[in-house]
């Protein structure tokens, strides 16, 4: 396949606590134990579902079962879905009748859950291999038919075929590892960290952490497979993270966790070519703050990042029909290490997963201005570094 394919990267930076889960996991495990969902008989209430490392001291012990209210933001506790090792993203089936998690482990997996409508406790459907190690990243193809996942230690990409009735997940049907260029400076391999499709719907973007890479693949929509059709580099050292798609299709945003730099990117729909432009500031001064992910609302005209390092949120009006961000400023985000952040459905609230305060912080989004009111206290979350609200 090109540039992407061949032996696996070594092992990088990240550090990983725990033993190995089990990959077969069956649907009786994942009922065991389940608490009732937050939203259970709560017409007012969405689900909101959480990430954590239950291998981690201080972790959780499974995938989180909160809810909140869509019409004040505040966030209510619930069960906690066990029988998934390290569940530290998530991503819903775009029926909204699954959810799918990273085991973010040495022998890394991918699990399917089934989210009942009658408001019954989710239940564990089973688990794939993705084929690397350290996945910790995933997404559901548009069509619903594909799980795509990033495998970080091992610096590959998966694809996984899914069961249009069940939501359960077949065998892989493709692992491509990102042999070429090589790695950064103070990188020892590849670290695929994100991997998302185009608006398009025809391509898939694969960011690639170790070698300041973003990959885009062709995906058979039979087959299931990937074939690389152009990459795009970054400058040596950025360190690229997490890639969002401004909603016209034309222009996308990169937080780059290693420089501490947001880029701008043209984006080809035709040929999926992407094209950075000149790095940015994140606005959190001197020094390095990690920035984690970012956001474009959904009329295109404001984004947001989150950055672990300064516990802030910058925020960026969005001009040009996408081509030029202008920074405005930064909110603290109330937590500690932003690891991700998620808009409600209505974008009316934003949601923030701070993992080392075991905590997620709300706020309000302006519509007109972009500004962002904390509302309510913390809630309480082990480890949280994934909120996902449906």
């Amino acid at each position: 396949m090109g540039e992407a394919a061949g032996a696996r990267g070594g092992i990088g930076r990240r550090r990983f606590v725990g033993a190995v889960g089990a990959i077969g996991a069956v649907a009786a495990a994942g009922a065991a134990g389940v608490g009732a969902p937050a939203w259970a008989g709560q017409r007012r209430l969405r689900p909101l579902f959480l990430g954590t490392y239950t291998s981690k001291p201080g972790g959780g012990t499974g995938i989180g079962l909160a809810g909140y209210d869509p019409a004040t933001g505040a966030l209510t506790g619930g069960g906690v879905l066990p029988g998934v090792a390290d569940p530290s993203y998530l991503a819903l089936a775009p029926d909204g009748r699954t959810l799918y998690a990273v085991d973010e482990q040495e022998d890394g997996a991918v699990t399917a859950v089934a989210l009942r409508r009658d408001g019954g406790g989710p239940v564990v459907l089973g688990a794939r291999s993705t084929g690397g190690a350290g996945p910790c990243h995933l997404s559901v193809h548009p069509g619903g038919q594909w799980l795509l996942s990033a495998n970080y230690l091992s610096g590959s990409v998966a694809v996984h075929p899914i069961d249009r009735r069940s939501g359960a997940l077949g065998p892989r049907t493709d692992l491509v590892v990102h042999s070429s260029p090589p790695p950064g400076p103070g990188q020892t391999g590849p670290h695929a960290h994100q991997i998302v499709t185009a608006p398009d719907g025809r391509h898939v973007l694969a960011v690639d952490l170790g070698n300041d890479t973003v990959y885009t693949y062709r995906l058979d929509p039979r087959a299931g497979t990937l074939t690389q059709v152009a990459h795009a580099a970054l400058r040596p050292g950025a360190g690229p993270r997490h890639l969002t798609f401004h909603p016209s299709g034309r222009h996308a945003y990169l937080a780059n966790e290693v420089d501490n730099t947001v880029v701008v990117c043209g984006y080809h729909p035709r040929s999926g070519r992407l094209v950075p432009g000149a790095p940015q500031s994140t606005g959190t001064g001197p020094g390095v703050s990690y920035p984690a992910q970012i956001l474009v609302t959904g009329d295109g005209r404001f984004a947001f990042l989150a950055n672990r390092g300064d516990n802030s949120l910058t925020r960026y009006a969005v001009e040009a029909g996408g081509a030029r961000l202008r920074l405005l400023d930064t909110v603290p985000v109330g937590g500690d290490f932003p690891r991700q952040i998620a808009f409600s459905s209505d974008r009316r609230w934003l949601f923030a997963a701070n993992q080392k305060s075991g905590s997620v912080t709300v706020f309000a989004v302006d519509a007109r201005s972009g500004a962002l009111v904390r509302v309510g206290e913390p809630f309480a979350a082990p480890m949280a570094v994934c909120v996902l609200p449906r």
